[in-house]
């Protein structure tokens, strides 16, 4: 296969389902030597891998990852394992306030994740006080007990997770940075994700199209924050693809709901312990400012993903209301009590 996919820039070939998930088999086997390995990896990163490679790739992890479906059908987040190092985490607080205002959430993230290793999901819950290191079938319960559930690669991945240190010797990422954010450990039916281009959206909804494991009814992608799973202040893109096939792509501006502030103003100098603060502080109902407008932004996109809402405005209210009567506030003790 790295014959197929590194014989040039011109002259590389895609591969069939077939061959990509032959590949993967043997990468999960450990058969392949750590030169072909590196080599195989490099080649699919230049050529840049099709929807169909993709889609075997999941499938072949997916067949290996242990699956725990809550009783609650919760909108999937699974953002970028490798994290952020700049800008705060929101999506603790915006799934806490989702949950709050009825819309049950799942996020799963690694720990360290090449190549950035830096702060995800799991950092800043850890900073909460909360569980993570959960066994799938408790954090299937966590959802369905809080509303709110996070779902730990090394319980529900561990294939993947046997891979760490021959990722991490590549020194840059590769197709298993994005396969591993595809892996739906709960079973939901919705996933929302993040993109740096339109055209990585729409290859991610033709993954799971693809497919012979998953069966979505929805896709929701937006160009997040450091490539999470964070809407961007100001110009924002968005992905919406449902299962009938109708597919958009339209603009928000974060402006147009009363929002005055810029990326900068969502830096932090500690990802992990500040987001945890942040996180608290919102839901408490302790900062009306753009924190406050930030969370409430990104709740509203799970709530309008998971068809709790008819529009994003609508959604945005439902999740103000979760966090000005206290309930969202609840369901972070609720879930630092698990």
């Amino acid at each position: 296969m790295t014959e197929v996919v590194g014989s040039g820039t011109k002259s590389a070939e895609d591969m069939t389902h077939a061959q990509a998930a032959e590949a993967m088999r043997r990468i999960f086997d450990g058969d392949p030597d750590p030169t072909t390995l590196g080599a195989f990896w490099l080649a699919n990163r230049w050529k840049h891998n099709t929807a169909t490679e993709l889609a075997a790739f999941t499938d072949e992890m997916c067949d290996r990852v242990d699956y725990a479906a809550p009783d609650a059908d919760p909108v999937d987040c699974g953002a970028n394992y490798d994290g952020k190092g700049r800008s705060a985490v929101l999506g603790v607080a915006a799934g806490v306030v989702a949950a709050a205002a009825g819309t049950p959430v799942v996020a799963h993230s690694g720990d360290r994740v090449p190549t950035q290793k830096q702060d995800a999901y799991k950092h800043v819950l850890d900073e909460l006080g909360v569980a993570t290191e959960l066994a799938p079938a408790d954090s299937a319960a966590m959802v369905d007990d809080v509303g709110f559930g996070f779902y730990y690669q090394p319980s529900f991945n561990p294939a993947v997770v046997d891979l760490f240190d021959r990722r991490d010797r590549m020194g840059v990422r590769t197709f298993v940075n994005t396969v591993e954010t595809l892996a739906n450990p709960a079973g939901a039916s919705v996933h929302l994700g993040s993109f740096y281009h339109l055209a990585f959206a729409k290859k991610v909804v033709e993954t799971f199209q693809g497919s012979e494991f998953h069966d979505l009814d929805r896709v929701v992608m937006f160009q997040g924050m450091e490539g999470y799973d964070d809407i961007r202040p100001g110009y924002t893109k968005v992905a919406d693809w449902r299962a009938d096939g109708t597919f958009d792509d339209y603009e928000i501006e974060t402006a147009e709901y009363g929002m005055d502030f810029e990326t900068e103003d969502l830096e932090v100098a500690n990802v992990a312990a500040d987001s945890a603060r942040l996180t608290r502080e919102v839901v408490d109902g302790e900062r009306t400012d753009h924190w406050y407008d930030a969370v409430a932004l990104n709740a509203a996109f799970r709530i309008y993903a998971g068809d709790d809402a008819d529009s994003l405005a609508d959604g945005l209210d439902a999740a103000r209301d979760a966090i000005d009567d206290g309930s969202a506030a609840a369901v972070l003790d609720d879930l630092q009590a698990v």
